[in-house]
């Protein structure tokens, strides 16, 4: 049964950082590309960042040269180095793996 749990998330300054985690149950971690999505409060969940199961990486263009995804496939973890944060990042941050599995989100504000 593949399980995935979000931590990390919390209440942080503008121009703070924040570093989440997603931890993940199952045999399907390293085979799998995993991201971090966020939904906003009144808008659409979106896409924040990926990583492919041999380390390519993709951002949004809003999150570019401020967060870093990275992964560490014996842990089966996923993670999200979130820097120089503004009040638009504020969101409930939900990790997906293999493009099936979603974990129940962490929220994030960020205090201007």
């Amino acid at each position: 049964q593949v399980q995935l749990v979000e931590s990390g998330g919390g209440l942080v300054q503008a121009g703070g950082s924040l570093r989440l985690s997603c931890a993940t149950s199952g045999s399907i971690f390293s085979v799998n590309a995993v991201g971090w999505y966020r939904r906003a409060p009144g808008k659409q969940r979106e896409l924040v960042a990926a990583i492919t199961n041999d380390g390519m990486t993709n951002y949004a263009d809003s999150v570019k040269g401020r967060f870093t995804i990275s992964r560490d496939n014996v842990k089966k973890a996923l993670y999200l180095q979130m820097s120089s944060l503004n009040p638009e990042a504020t969101a409930i941050y939900y990790c997906l793996l293999g493009g099936i599995y979603w974990g129940r989100g962490t929220q994030v504000t960020v205090s201007s």
